[in-house]
């Protein structure tokens, strides 16, 4: 845990594929100052649009997180965000010139290292501030759960079922620093089924989906040539799509995360749930090592 927030260093750009629109995207990453939080914009609109990467802007869970603000939607920002999270970066700009994030690899990974070549830079004017969960807070519903207790880290354990020969009953644990998040979790691919994925580009979804930025399963195969990055690179990525879902809580928290089963939607859901229990959570700083308790929001 960290008292201090942090912002990008200098501005970094990539290009890449949109997942569903099969178009190229700009993507530019900017410092911002203390307090700003991650903000999109979009660049191809006209008066340039923005839109706070915040649960309440949330707008659609049904095939990636999608965010949305007077005009500006902005498609797929689960990866990028859990990148910005792992990393302990608060404040940043983001501009792009599409509806959707590029897909990139599939993985945080490569958002992970356009960071890094940005440089990441501590902002002694902002001291961080965090969720700390005091008593447990819970969602459960038709096999789904998530849950968080309280802890003095943040430490996620997920755990995913699939009938499936493949993945069956998977399980990973971490206390998310931006070490582990960058060495046993960020490279972690998306996934789908063969059958799946033919019948998304048949609606005219997935367009820019391939092997190049997906993990794509057959019956008993993994069809990536190369085949998993890890053993247990299904719930993996999972774990990484949470830690981006729960970064649009605006604040990191301080407790222990366990799913079972829960998904983009189930997120969400569960952040609502967060904030509408009020009673079991207070905001505080990191001040020399000790907790300094602050009003709840």
């Amino acid at each position: 845990m960290v008292n201090h927030q942090h912002t990008l260093a200098k501005p970094v750009s990539s290009t890449g594929i949109g997942v569903h629109s099969g178009n190229i995207v700009n993507l530019t990453l900017l410092p911002a100052p203390a307090n700003h939080g991650i903000r999109f914009v979009r660049t191809d609109l006209p008066g340039r649009p923005g839109v706070t990467a915040h649960f309440n802007n949330v707008v659609d869970t049904s095939l990636a997180t999608v965010i949305g603000a007077e005009g500006c939607i902005v498609s797929t920002v689960e990866h990028l965000m859990a990148g910005f999270s792992g990393m302990s970066i608060d404040n940043a700009i983001v501009e792009v010139d599409a509806y959707e994030l590029p897909i990139m690899d599939g993985s945080a990974g490569p958002f992970t290292e356009l960071i890094q070549s940005a440089g990441i830079l501590r902002q002694e004017e902002g001291s961080k501030c965090y969720f700390k969960v005091n008593t447990p807070i819970t969602l459960a519903e038709n096999g789904k759960s998530v849950t968080v207790y309280p802890a003095d880290q943040f430490r996620i354990t997920c755990t995913i079922v699939y009938n499936h020969p493949l993945i069956g009953t998977q399980t990973c644990d971490f206390v998310v620093t931006p070490e582990i998040f960058r060495k046993e979790i960020c490279t972690a691919r998306t996934f789908g089924f063969l059958h799946e994925v033919e019948m998304m580009k048949r609606y005219g979804l997935g367009r820019g989906g391939s092997l190049e930025n997906a993990l794509v399963i057959d019956t008993d195969r993994v069809l990536n040539e190369g085949g998993l990055r890890f053993a247990d690179e299904f719930v993996r990525h999972k774990a990484l799509d949470l830690i981006g879902d729960f970064s649009l809580i605006g604040m990191p928290i301080m407790g222990h995360v366990v799913t079972h089963c829960s998904g983009h939607a189930f997120n969400h859901a569960f952040l609502e749930k967060f904030f509408s229990q009020k009673e079991s959570w207070e905001t505080c700083t990191l001040v020399s090592d000790a907790l300094q308790a602050g009003g709840k929001k």
